[in-house]
């Protein structure tokens, strides 16, 4: 019987906040620092993600900080909350990291955190982890998301091969959460506004209506689990695109926080793979 492979140990690394910047009305970008940035493993991929770690209330945690011994010893209302965030971008040389967070307000745990987080606030998080960057390879790219697939999007284009074609479709809330971006030259990307319309609705709409150029494509969709499913019968079943061609997923799910979310998300993913591709799911 063939040995089982080793678990990685997630690498919990401690930054503190560098500095704020509110880049439109409900993005609000931080940056991290520290000594400890030095070993930290981003670069390979463009959706690079970290899960930040926000302590229980009232609870003082052992040292060293370490989330296994914390899982076999306290309860799990005592356990760090986490969320997850794409790496919008990494300088080793400064040792910043930058992570982009969507705001609403009050709503939620991490943008509130964002929006008020203050220069020299210790941050503990977990990570990277990752799989996706643009194959050079690929005859041309696809990359549809939500406000919450923005980072990873901006830093795909940063990545696109010169005179590659690529679709870019990005919906946002409403013109003022429109950012610029460095991309190629001759790549533009489409901005989509919601307008209070429900959100997906114009992403599928627009990758629905796109003449699809010839050729190997190498996509990334990402964002409501709703649009999501959506996009991914399209481009799996009526597109017939080779599903190691796409990075499909949702990002998050209407009505669901993250923890509910990551809780359902894998049996979700496969239901709607046998729904979509008629194979059975898993037990």
């Amino acid at each position: 019987m063939a040995d089982r492979p080793v678990r990685k140990k997630p690498q919990l690394t401690r930054a503190h906040v560098v500095r704020t910047e509110r880049l439109t009305p409900h993005m609000v970008r931080v940056v991290l620092g520290g000594e400890a940035l030095a070993g930290f493993g981003a670069g390979e991929h463009t959706d690079h993600y970290i899960k930040l770690l926000f302590p229980a209330p009232g609870v003082v945690y052992p040292e060293p900080f370490d989330m296994e011994v914390i899982r076999r010893d306290l309860p799990r209302e005592a356990w760090p909350v986490t969320r997850t965030y794409t790496v919008r971008s990494f300088d080793r040389e400064r040792l910043e990291l930058v992570i982009d967070f969507v705001v609403h307000g009050d709503e939620g745990l991490a943008g509130p955190w964002a929006a008020s987080a203050q220069p020299g606030t210790e941050v503990l998080f977990l990570g990277p982890g990752g799989a996706y960057s643009p194959d050079p390879a690929a005859d041309w790219h696809l990359l549809a998301g939500d406000e919450s697939a923005l980072p990873a999007i901006a830093a795909a284009l940063e990545r696109m091969p010169a005179g590659v074609p690529v679709h870019a479709f990005v919906e946002v809330a409403d013109a003022r959460e429109e950012q610029k971006l460095r991309a190629p030259e001759g790549v533009e990307v489409v901005w989509l506004h919601r307008d209070g319309t429900p959100v997906g609705e114009a992403l599928v709409k627009a990758v629905s209506s796109l003449d699809f150029p010839p050729g190997d494509v190498h996509a990334f969709v990402h964002g409501e689990a709703g649009f999501v499913k959506e996009l991914r019968r399209l481009l799996r079943v009526e597109r017939e695109i080779p599903r190691e061609r796409l990075s499909i997923s949702g990002y998050w799910r209407l009505g669901h926080n993250e923890d509910g979310w990551q809780a359902s998300k894998r049996e979700w993913n496969q239901r709607i793979e046998a729904e979509q591709e008629g194979t059975p799911a898993a037990a």
